[in-house]
């Protein structure tokens, strides 16, 4: 996934729709496709451990590190192809 550690951070702001972090790395580690944003955010979308879509938005944090500062199950319709 390139980043530094095994995991990227998990911001706070992750947390606001009740995903929980297992379902966030278990959406990036499967991801099926990303989307890039315009605001240097890349929304990652794969599946949680049920296979329900999980998207999961990320962006570069300090010293090369990711971290996921959004994420929302399940995916909405607009990321789904």
């Amino acid at each position: 996934m390139g980043v530094v550690n095994d995991e990227p951070i998990i911001l706070e702001s992750a947390h606001r729709h009740g995903a929980s972090e297992a379902d966030m790395l278990h959406a990036l580690r499967f991801a099926t496709h990303h989307v890039s944003q315009s605001d240097d955010l890349v929304m990652f979308i794969g599946p949680d451990a049920t296979g329900a879509p999980v998207e999961v938005g990320v962006v570069a944090w300090w010293g090369g590190e990711l971290a996921v500062v959004h994420a929302l199950r399940p995916a909405r319709t607009k990321y789904l192809r």
